[in-house]
């Protein structure tokens, strides 16, 4: 199978049928497939040729759908750019890649300067954006009034898809190689399950940022089921809640911070949401008290939560709806999908006993081919024949996992090990906080100690002695955090994940 196989069934089952809404733009899937012809006739033309990699830095957009069609059709391979990288970082990202063509919306061509200067290779870039095109890039639209369209490429099952890079939250990124076959049977395996995305033909709404792939993938299991992708630029509350209710949207994909913004949002309680059946978050953990109220503010909605990684297309395991009705399970990260195989293992790759902690690794169709053009970091990453996450986590006797941290955040405090994850979810059930995090800073005594970073709610004030007393009551002491500092906001990646480096850096 190929990506570009799930345009050509809409065209044929339901031609006229909406395929794209994007602000006043609604293109039917013949029109989609009509000017995704035309797009891959003009990268040829441009000199794209099979393999070559083409880059996307844009906010969502239903041009960026159009690029996820394209591109492969000419036979391509999908580069998306990190909207919040710099431009140094984006300049890497491309070189490494050996880009030499780069879509770029209104938003962001400002910063091809600064990026051309650091890596001049780039040869074309495209302005897909509504303004005026700049000085000294091509016009998409007029790209594609030029085009004649041409025969899709239909690449195969096992040709490289796309470079992913990794967020970079841990030094420097890193591209994934993800094969069709890849994409397609993470998705499928999800669709598999009959909850991930309602199955019948859903309205999809995309805000979670496109060039991730926990969007990727959700565009891929809604194209199965030849839905529609209602598109918004950004996450925005208002705007969210207006396409819910403009074009009734049955399936969303958000991140657990975007979540408590909803619920936290006088307006939404306003707003009517019915139309909603199912949403899926993924990325981060969720607070109890927040799952609570987003399950109250869509009354209509399954919850299901997903946990993977890049590297693995992104599924692994699944939390269903009826595992979210079980208040004993919200916590679990879900048991493997249908196309993955999941243990637990101790540095010798050994697999631990049920309940133990030790390292998520996983195996499957779904497992990255590689990382672009790092051989020894692929054989350490994918050794034995299972993708090593870095993630602790244990598995309980029904085969649910638990993410307790990423194995290089844990924290030895007095020669005792404690899970920032553990941390991070009891200081979240206080009312006083909106958002935190838990580090281990340098400690002269307890060689490190437990800090947390936290956001205060608005118009709340904490002390670390009350966030300290408030912990132990649920926790041991040592894993109570032993200094508090409070900030306006977390640094963030662009998946939704605390960058935690970050903060960590001013006690290096």
């Amino acid at each position: 199978m190929h990506l570009t196989q799930l345009l050509h069934r809409s065209v044929q089952q339901f031609p006229d049928d909406p395929a794209v809404v994007y602000q006043d733009r609604t293109r039917t899937f013949r029109e989609v497939a009509d000017r995704v012809a035309r797009f891959a006739s003009a990268l040829r033309t441009l000199g794209v040729a099979t393999g070559d990699r083409v880059a996307m830095y844009s906010l969502n957009s239903d041009r960026y759908i159009e690029y996820y069609y394209a591109v492969p059709w000419a036979g391509g391979v999908l580069n998306p750019v990190n909207i919040r990288w710099s431009p140094a970082e984006i300049a890497y990202s491309l070189r490494d890649s050996r880009t030499t063509v780069l879509l770029v919306d209104d938003m962001f061509a400002g910063s091809v300067p600064a990026i051309r200067a650091q890596y001049p290779e780039l040869e074309t870039v495209i302005h897909c954006g509504d303004g005026p095109t700049p000085e000294g890039m091509l016009n998409y639209e007029v790209l594609l009034a030029h085009a004649e369209p041409v025969a899709d490429a239909r690449r195969t099952s096992d040709d490289l898809a796309g470079v992913f890079y990794t967020g970079g939250t841990t030094g420097e990124p890193k591209g994934v190689m993800l094969s069709h076959r890849n994409l397609l049977t993470s998705a499928m395996g999800a669709s598999a399950t009959g909850y991930f995305m309602t199955g019948r033909r859903p309205r999809l709404l995309h805000t979670a940022p496109m060039f991730h792939l926990a969007d990727f993938a959700c565009w891929v299991s809604g194209s199965l089921a030849g839905g529609t992708h209602v598109v918004i630029p950004a996450f925005d509350p208002k705007v969210l809640l207006d396409a819910v209710e403009r074009h009734q949207v049955t399936d969303v994909l958000l991140v657990p911070t975007m979540i408590q913004l909803l619920v936290d949002d006088p307006a939404t309680a306003q707003r009517d949401l019915s139309s909603v059946e199912f949403i899926g978050y993924g990325a981060s953990v969720i607070s109890e008290a927040v799952l609570g109220r987003a399950m109250r503010t869509f009354p209509n909605a399954d919850f299901g939560q997903a946990y993977g990684m890049t590297e693995v297309s992104p599924i692994a395991t699944l939390l269903s709806p009826d595992d979210h009705r079980d208040p004993s399970l919200r916590r679990a990260a879900g048991r493997a999908a249908p196309h993955a195989e999941v243990r637990v293992v101790d540095p010798d790759d050994n697999e631990v006993p049920r309940g133990t902690v030790g390292e998520i690794v996983i195996s499957g169709e779904h497992v990255m081919l590689g990382y672009w053009e790092k051989p020894a970091e692929t054989a350490q990453a994918l050794r034995g024949g299972w993708m090593h996450t870095g993630d602790g986590g244990y598995m309980d006797e029904r085969g649910y996992i638990y993410v307790v941290d990423r194995i290089k955040d844990m924290i030895i405090t007095g020669g005792e090990n404690v899970y920032s994850a553990e941390v991070e979810n009891v200081l979240a059930k206080h009312p006083a906080i909106a958002a935190c995090a838990v580090i281990g800073v340098p400690d002269e005594q307890w060689g490190e100690r437990v800090h947390a970073v936290v956001v205060p709610a608005e118009g709340a004030t904490v002390t670390a002695e009350e966030l300290r007393e408030f912990a132990k009551q649920h926790v041991a002491g040592y894993k109570a955090p032993r200094s508090v500092e409070v900030v306006a906001a977390l640094p963030m990646s662009g998946a939704g994940k605390v960058l935690k480096r970050e903060l960590r850096a001013k006690y290096r």
